[in-house]
């Protein structure tokens, strides 16, 4: 009996263990309207899409889906996560043949529409030499 109780104690334990948080955190998603500035290529206009994935979230962590389509220039995947309003990203431009692979950091806040911004500083190592810059964004 002690073996038994103690089997079902250890079953317990394990069980809440690998119980997954749900992610309690505001949800960022949505398409965003940005203006960059390029230290390479000088001023820009992208759109900025974020998708949350919950199954990769958990209590104040968030995991997103990143899209960036800059206006001459073309698509670039990647991901976010998040811990409240502090988001990174990874991002590549879907031809690798050009290096122009960065990662980001952006601050979210509500403006006094009550639309989510962002501003987002990035670096991009390998990108003609290396290479940085910033973006402003607005939720539509």
């Amino acid at each position: 009996m002690k073996k038994l109780i103690w089997m079902i104690l250890a079953c317990s334990v394990m069980n809440y263990a690998q119980a997954k948080t749900t992610y309690t955190g505001e949800d960022l998603s949505g398409v965003y309207d940005c203006t960059g500035d390029d230290a390479k290529e000088g001023k820009y206009k992208a759109t900025a899409t974020l998708n949350l994935k919950p199954e990769q979230s958990t209590g104040i962590y968030a995991s997103y889906d990143f899209k960036l389509s800059v206006q001459g220039f073309g698509v670039y995947l990647g991901e976010a996560v998040a811990q409240g309003d502090n988001v990174a990203m990874h991002f590549a431009l879907n031809e690798l043949n050009t290096r122009d692979i960065g990662t980001g950091i952006a601050k979210f806040k509500r403006n006094s529409q009550g639309k989510q911004t962002f501003h987002k500083f990035y670096y991009e190592p390998e990108y003609k030499g290396g290479n940085y810059g910033f973006e402003d964004c607005v939720e539509r």
